[in-house]
């Protein structure tokens, strides 16, 4: 990672009263041009921030820039208006091919805990920050609480859901087949789960990832939250709360496997509904496909959370494993049995026409699970492959998450596999951080596609498991880098995550959010991010000359920057519960 910037003060000055109005320019109190993470830094990390010095944007939807004598900087105390330290900007970088901005990017050693801003003269501060031990803490739960605002088939009471309160929607009881789903009569009975993105809809595919990698940081650190942390209904139970709320996925999940052992590929209505509340969405609703790619991402999940949950519920646990072997068999059986939407179905698809990655996935989790020869066999006749691809969501990144599953378990892998996984995994990281170091905003992609946000934090997940393997710096400064950028290092200025943050989404593309009646949207959701195709652009409307980078707008249309989505949220939710445990 880079050197700390040097500071030219490191102790306490004098009290420096309101910002000072620079004579010439007139500038004095909050600028959006000084990009830093809004909701604040480790007592132990780096305060990374960026002085906008061009934009190619017009005047009326991007700050001014910073004047070229705006060289220095101050930390400013917010308590007593205080400067804690002051220096020079970091030399001004280009990356207008990627980013569309010219900007001044400087580190500095965080102080003592408390509350700052970075006021540079001549030009204004920043948004205030906070530094302490657990500064992550509260967004981290509640990334994982917007899941609750998300529960179908369930009223969300106030005592749990606030001023988010509402009333249940979509029972999902007598749900007709769709032909497609191979039955020709009868309905399935299919209530629970989470709603998957910003829509009302219900997808395997993307209930199992998104599980795996919730899963995933319970094998990693334990319990993240103990039985009332996170104030859902079944806080209380002497359980753990994170455990309780992906059970209420999971046991949806369980009801969407036919009785062959196949998956239903999805349950949804045949086209989006409008921006409604979820009692007032009820068009019809059906079971779709049933699909190669569902079954082995519902095998892989399932049967990581038998190890996970058999100290909270062995019968559960056994009842994941069964449905776990019977879902590989059937997907033995039907190998390239894809899905694509039938003729009149729109919603979501999810579908694969590689299922490489579905088959590591599923083949280590049951193998991590039972030790039992037949998944290694698979796994070596064909063996995992680590890459890392911008915009490969679901498709590719399952992959990776049964490879790390692998390397948590050296004492049952051969040797000779394990140390190649862990020689691949470690040039990867290695790999994102010279990403890290050569980008501008100080993050792990330099292609920005649909989720953009999940991609740095994917990026992180590797970096973590790369770490767990070696305890580089530079790989938790790199995940730590990709944090800062999520919260408000970016060129549009704001954090992405609804509610953390001074400048958050308020018009997120999401149903309920937008249909309320209240000013502010559920908190703790991803929005998608930056997306250079602007697939949206009917509906929305991005700025003239926006690159890239910039290629976000809080619009409620915008469903291709500005939408939410399980598999965005889960990456968040593991990145910070992981760091919070190391810190």
């Amino acid at each position: 990672m880079r050197l700390l910037f040097p500071l030219l003060f490191l102790t306490m000055l004098t009290a420096c009263g309101e910002p000072a109005v620079d004579a010439e320019t007139g500038t004095d109190g909050l600028t959006e041009g000084i990009y830093l993470n809004q909701e604040g830094y480790y007592t132990d990390g780096v305060i990374r921030f960026s002085v906008l010095t061009y934009t190619a944007l017009a005047a009326d939807i991007a700050p001014a820039a910073a004047p070229a004598t705006a060289t220095t900087f101050q930390l400013i105390s917010v308590a007593d208006q205080s400067v804690v330290a002051e220096g020079e900007l970091g030399e001004e970088q280009d990356w207008r091919k990627v980013g569309g901005v010219k900007a001044r990017y400087t580190e500095l050693a965080a102080p003592a805990p408390g509350t700052y801003r970075i006021e540079v003269p001549g030009y204004g501060y920043s948004h205030p920050f906070t530094v302490q031990e657990d500064v992550l803490r509260p967004a981290f739960i509640g990334s994982l609480k917007s899941n609750y605002y998300q529960r179908m088939s369930m009223e969300l009471l106030p005592e749990y859901a606030g001023k988010w309160a509402r009333p249940a929607g979509h029972p999902d009881l007598g749900v007709a087949y769709h032909p497609s789903s191979g039955k020709t009569s009868g309905t399935l009975d299919s209530p629970g789960g989470w709603y998957d993105a910003g829509d009302f809809n219900k997808y395997i595919v993307n209930a199992s990832f998104p599980m795996g990698q919730y899963l995933a940081l319970y094998e990693d650190i334990g319990d993240p939250m103990s039985d009332g942390v996170l104030n859902i209904p079944e806080s209380g139970n002497g359980k753990s709360d994170y455990l309780d709320e992906l059970k209420y996925e999971l046991d949806w999940m369980l009801t969407m496997q036919d009785d062959d052992g196949g998956l239903f590929h999805k349950l949804t209505t045949l086209k989006f509904e409008g921006m409604v509340m979820p009692h007032e969405a009820t068009s019809p609703r059906f079971v779709v496909g049933k699909s190669t790619e569902a079954t082995l991402n519902f095998a892989a999940a399932t049967a990581q959370a038998a190890r996970i949950y058999y100290d909270y519920d062995p019968v559960f646990a056994r009842r994941l494993l069964a449905a776990a072997r019977r879902a590989w068999a059937w997907a033995v059986a039907h190998p390239e049995q894809g899905f694509t939407n039938p003729e009149d179905v729109s919603t979501g698809e999810y579908g694969d026409k590689d299922w490489y990655d579905e088959r590591t996935f599923a083949a280590a989790e049951l193998f991590a699970t039972t030790g039992e020869q037949a998944f290694l066999n698979a796994l070596q006749v064909e063996p995992p492959r680590i890459n890392f691809t911008t915009g490969e969501g679901w498709r590719g990144f399952m992959g990776k998450m049964g490879v790390f599953t692998l390397l948590r378990y050296p004492d049952r892998v051969p040797k000779e596999m394990h140390d190649q996984l862990k020689a691949e995994v470690l040039a990867l990281a290695d790999s994102l951080v010279a990403v890290t170091d050569t980008s501008a905003f100080v993050q792990p992609i330099n292609a920005f596609k649909w989720g953009s946000t999940s991609d740095v934090l994917n990026a992180g997940i590797v970096l973590a498991a790369a770490y767990q393997q070696e305890a580089k710096p530079e790989y938790l400064e790199a995940i730590r880098a990709g944090v800062d950028y999520i919260f408000g290092h970016n060129p549009t200025g704001h954090s992405y995550v609804t509610g953390f943050g001074d400048k958050t989404p308020m018009f997120i593309h999401h149903r309920q959010s937008a249909a309320d009646g209240i000013a502010e949207p559920v908190p703790g959701l991803l929005s998608g991010g930056a997306n250079a195709s602007q697939q949206d652009t009917a509906w929305a409307t991005y700025p003239e000359n926006a690159a890239p980078m910039q290629s976000w707008v809080d619009q409620e249309p915008s469903y291709a920057s500005n939408e939410i989505c399980l598999n965005w949220n889960a990456p968040l939710t593991y990145i910070l519960g992981w760091l919070e445990a190391r810190n």
